[in-house]
């Protein structure tokens, strides 16, 4: 089978994506607009007999003075990765970023290579041997995963591997964690719940903790308290514009793509969160939270408010988004792994991020940016 790539309209794209169980969320086609600093393109796979089996969501960032691009496909492209024909997905795709000016190419295959159980994250974060989640027996392995990657190799892309100290790559996490829900009833994930969970749930209830969704109004105090926590937790906060305009563009393609949840407690708002949805997965996106009164546990029952949400709105699992490889003691991280695995989910593993160079000496060029930076 032959394929034929072009660019396609956002009503083309955003029908494909729709009639599928899931894609990421960084492959619907307004996530283009929730990135002002890179140029979107819609595109599009065509099988011999003209139909559209596959799309790619690509953001295109310019080299100043140049007129060359970096293109990323994050989570994407949505083709079959499973196909013994994967070069005949790839190459046209890498013909047709090549004849508009593409130096590299940046893409997030969609494909899960291994999973480990809450029991077994937390019987390896108690080991004092296991220093990596990587180096830990996973708990199950998907068999197709290591000949897509070595396919992937054959090609010549080349992967991009997690090694800052915390595990995360420079794009999207490889490693998450998730909350399967699909073929189990609200009563059977909440009993899950680890002991500490349940127990915090309830306290939260008890203290009259309450737990509402808000609207465009609310960004404001959102990132108010978002900024908060980037301060406490050491990372670099976005700009509210960035969430104004992930509401107003995620919000316009459908209704439920994003939503933002608040956690009040005698008038205070004591932590929020964001929600983002398509298909039958839903992601926790942003959580902000404050330092005072966590007594009251807001951010379990914030928490658990959005898994029964994603739950009634028909999700298949809830994602939890990016956790730490690094498993020793003294990485900051590690309390937020916990209080994930206490959700009684699952750690899971993506093939990880691939570059294709289709300049060599340019791709070179950013790679010793970015190692800069």
């Amino acid at each position: 089978m032959s394929y034929h790539l072009k660019a396609i309209t956002r009503e083309e794209h955003l029908t494909f994506v729709t009639a599928r169980p899931s894609v990421s969320h960084m492959q619907v086609p307004a996530w283009g607009e929730v990135k002002p600093d890179w140029r979107a393109e819609s595109l599009g796979w065509f099988d011999e007999g003209g139909h559209l089996v596959g799309t790619g969501l690509v953001l295109l960032r310019p080299l100043p003075k140049l007129k060359r691009y970096l293109a990323y496909l994050p989570e994407g492209p949505v083709i079959d990765w499973g196909a013994p024909d994967l070069e005949q997905w790839l190459e046209p795709m890498l013909a047709y970023l090549k004849s508009q000016r593409v130096f590299s190419v940046k893409m997030g295959p969609p494909v899960v290579t291994r999973r480990w159980s809450a029991e077994a994250v937390k019987a390896a974060i108690a080991d004092p041997q296991a220093r990596r989640l990587r180096d830990v027996e996973a708990t199950a392995r998907e068999p197709r995963a290591s000949g897509i990657a070595d396919r992937l190799r054959q090609m010549g892309w080349q992967q991009a591997e997690p090694d800052g100290e915390d595990g995360f790559a420079a794009g999207q996490p490889r490693y998450v964690f998730q909350v399967p829900f699909a073929g189990r009833s609200l009563e059977e994930v909440q009993r899950d719940l680890n002991q500490q969970w349940r127990r915090n749930i309830k306290k939260a209830e008890k203290a009259g903790v309450k737990i509402v969704q808000g609207g465009y109004e609310d960004l404001l105090a959102f990132h108010r308290l978002y900024v908060e926590t980037a301060e406490r937790d050491r990372f670099i906060p976005r700009p509210l514009a960035y969430f104004q305009r992930m509401w107003t563009v995620l919000r316009a393609e459908d209704a439920d793509r994003m939503r933002l949840y608040l956690a009040h407690h005698e008038g205070e708002m004591l932590a929020a969160a964001t929600m983002l949805t398509v298909g039958d997965h839903a992601w926790y996106s942003y959580g902000a939270s404050a330092s005072r009164k966590r007594e009251v546990q807001p951010n379990n029952a914030l928490q658990w408010r959005m898994m029964s949400d994603a739950y009634e709105l028909g999700a298949g699992r809830y994602d939890f988004r990016g956790i730490t490889d690094t498993l020793e003691e003294g990485n900051h991280l590690l309390g937020l792994l916990r209080f994930k695995v206490g959700t009684g989910g699952e750690a899971v593993e993506y093939l990880g991020e691939w570059d294709y160079p289709l300049s060599k000496v340019l791709h070179k060029a950013l790679g010793l940016y970015m190692s800069r930076r």
